[in-house]
Formats: structure tokens, sequence, C-alpha cells
């Protein structure tokens, strides 16, 4: 007698037709979200954006943010990718209801409710504090660089902008010249009722070249002014020190860079190497790793970035923290000076941590100024018990599960105010994540 099996007939219909509800088990987070989203997140402002009566019915704003959230907490981040999970993976399913928008819908809807989706960020950390999970007794910042939707070989430095505008400008002067000339010569051959007088379009491409390395060289030269006009975060011009300015005031390195695919993004040093990227930072609670502040920077260094994200946690979290670790690059005396007006106790190196050692040091750094001279004994004096012990295991695990369990890499929207977007939806994912887990 032969083993007996289950009855596998896949082609046999249901008596009942299932309920979305059963297509995955209890307690997913695919209820978890999207109850979440249909209960209790205020989404009065992407509804009211729909006020036009005629036209096919759209899907439900409800639906697509909770088709979102849920996605970006996945790890799936492309518009196509979402439509193809949509008809294939049955946690989707249970989100949408059976629902199956394209990859047009969906890319358009973020597009267009962008701004309102990143401030869900707020409405999910105030759920986070009402269930205790946020005590901002200690938080830790820290900066990512993420990759720009742009190739760093589509940017080009000032020194390159400016030799290329010379010769661009003298070849198309050129061009336009032999233009004219040949227009002459076949007036008198053709007549001047004849044609003959368009341009190549070689001509034309390279005039508008010539014309986009204008706007981006003037970009940077106003970026460079606005610089050496001094930041709120810097330090003192009195305190500066080395080699005495080698260009004029006001005017960019040579070696300024602008991207003219992307140009808010720049060239940042990362582990893989030097890469067109923005710096995204996050300011994280050390009590269960949720995000209370979150923004993006075009910049590569993390220097002027503290007492912003200070404001954006105190915005964003409604409070401020008692405490604020940070490592290195954050230290200014600005900064410092910043957190002891706030009544902030802050944890902020004010060198490079050599390998191994319990608190960071200056090592060759000269440390100068009042502030930087406290924060390097406080640091120093608590050893093994300082709270910037806490920086290393609360922020960075963070950029890890983002970066690396859910693979966001690199940014798919450009822009800096877009990619600012894009951010806080991933922050806003992470945020729901926690709040699941503690939930269940």
């Amino acid at each position: 007698m032969g083993k007996t099996f289950r009855e596998w007939a896949p082609e046999q219909g249901l008596l009942l037709p299932p309920s979305v509800m059963d297509f995955v088990p209890v307690g997913h987070l695919a209820h978890f979200v999207r109850e979440l989203v249909v209960e209790t997140l205020d989404l009065s402002e992407i509804v009211g954006a729909y006020d036009e009566v005629r036209g096919s019915p759209p899907y439900h704003p409800a639906m697509m943010t909770a088709l979102l959230l849920y996605s970006y907490s996945q790890g799936v981040y492309s518009s196509r990718r979402m439509a193809r999970s949509c008809e294939e993976r049955v946690d989707f399913m249970a989100v949408t209801g059976l629902g199956k928008p394209d990859f047009r819908t969906i890319s358009e809807f973020r597009r267009r409710h962008l701004k309102a989706l990143s401030e869900l960020f707020m409405q999910v950390l105030r759920l986070c504090r009402e269930a205790g999970m946020v005590k901002l007794g200690h938080v830790a910042l820290d900066g990512t660089k993420v990759a720009a939707n742009a190739s760093k070989h589509k940017a080009m430095s000032y020194g390159r902008m400016k030799a290329a505008e010379e010769k661009l400008e003298a070849e198309v002067q050129g061009w336009f010249e032999k233009a004219r000339r040949v227009d002459e010569q076949e007036d008198r051959e053709l007549g001047a009722d004849r044609r003959g007088d368009e341009l190549p379009a070689w001509v034309i491409d390279k005039q508008r070249r010539l014309e986009k390395i204008r706007e981006v060289r003037a970009a940077l030269e106003a970026k460079a002014k606005e610089e050496e006009g001094g930041s709120a975060d810097s330090d003192p011009p009195s305190r500066r020190r080395g080699r005495p300015r080698q260009r004029p005031k006001g005017t960019p390195a040579e070696s300024a860079q602008r991207n003219f695919t992307d140009p808010d993004s720049g060239i940042m040093k990362t582990p893989d190497g030097f890469k067109q990227c923005y710096n995204a930072q996050a300011a994280v609670d050390a009590s269960s790793q949720v995000i209370v502040g979150e923004d993006v920077s075009g910049c590569a260094t993390d220097r002027n970035q503290l007492v912003p994200m200070l404001d954006r946690v105190e915005e964003q979290s409604r409070s401020k923290p008692r405490e604020l670790s940070a490592d290195s690059d954050y230290c200014t005396e600005v900064a410092l000076e910043t957190l002891e007006a706030r009544q902030v106790r802050g944890y902020v190196a004010t060198g490079k941590q050599l390998h191994g050692a319990d608190a960071p040091t200056a090592g060759r750094t000269i440390v100068t100024g009042t502030f930087r001279n406290r924060m390097k004994r406080r640091l120093t004096r608590a050893g093994r018990r300082s709270r910037y012990r806490l920086r290393k295991q609360t922020v960075e695990p963070v950029f890890g599960q983002i970066k690396q369990a859910r693979g966001f890499r690199q940014f798919l929207l450009r822009g800096i105010e877009k990619v600012r977007g894009e951010w806080a939806l991933v922050c806003t994912a992470h945020n729901l994540l926690k709040l699941a887990a503690a939930a269940a």
C-alpha cells in the first residue's frame, strides 16, 4: 500500500471567495500598516487634494499611502517593483485589498503628495512617543552618504568650466561667423528670397551646452559667496588657522564641482570610493532606536549640521533631548555653545577616536576654544563610563538596518526637496517597524 498524500488540485475553484484578511497570518506587518493608515493617521491633506468630480474614480489615497509605507518597510522602493508585488505577493494583496495600481499611478501619487507623505513622519513619531518608546534621554546624531540618482561623470569642476566656456564660446562664435559668410554667399548665388539660413543642429547643441555651463558656473559662484559670508554654525574668522587665502573672496575653488543631472547633490567619499551622493542625517533615541529627527544635506561634511538637526529634533519631537552625542565631524565652537545655551548635555568628540580606545581623543589635533576644552575634559574624565559610548550602538545600527537589511542605498528622486521627502518616507517606515515590534 502506497503512501497517501494530501490532495493537490490548484485548478479547482473555491466554494467561497477568499478574504484578504486570510492571505497573511494574524499579527503580520501588512495588517498593522493597513489598519494604522485607515484608523490612526490623518490623511486629510492628501484626500483634500482630490477636488475634481469629473473623470474615473482614482485609487483610494489611504490604500496608496498604505502601499507606499508597507513597500518602504519591505525594502521595495521602485514603483515598478511595487506594482509587480501587488500582482505576485500575498502580503501586498492584503494591504491593497487585491488592488493592482500600475507603476505610473504609484509614481505619480508619490510625486504629487510627497510633501504630505513626508509629514507622516511626525505622526508616526508621535505614536511612538505615546507608546513610551521615545524618551529623549540620550539622542545620537550621525550622517550617512546615500547615492544620488546621478552619475559623478556628469559633473564638471569650476576650473574645467572656465576653460570649456572659453573654448566653446570661441567655437560657437566661429560657427556663427562661418554661417553668416555662407548665408551671404548663398544669398548672392540663390537670391535673397531662397532658404539657406538655418543653423546646423550641432551648432545649436553646442550653444545649449555653453548656456548650461554658464548657468552651473554662476550657481557655483553664488554658493561660494554664500559660504564665504559665513554660516551660523561655523567657527568665527578670528579662530581660523592655516595658510592665507589663495583666491579672491567669493570665488569657487578650481576643484569645486557641480553635477548637471542633480545639481543639489555632491561628490562625496564613501567606503566604495567617491560617488555622487547626498548626506542623509538622522537623530536616534537611544532607548528604542526610533528616529526622532531627520534631514538631508547636499554637503559632504557634517560640520554645520548639529544645530540644524537639534532644531529638527525639537520641531519633529515637540521636545528637546536631555543628552546628545555626535562624532568629531560635528564639533565646532558654535555647536558646543548652542548645546550649552539650550541646556542639552553634549557628548561631542573633539578629535578622532583611536581604534580600541574607550573615549575619543584629540590625537595630534590642536584643541582650542573654551567649549572644546570643556568637552574634551568631559569625555576624557569619564573614560569607560562616558555617555559618548552610546553613540555607535544607537545610530549606526539604524543606518545598517536601512541600507543593508532593507537595501536603501540610492535615492530615486532628484533635487534636494524631493530627496528630503524620500528620506522622510524611509525614516517613517523604519519607525513603523519599531512601533509594530513594540506592539507585538
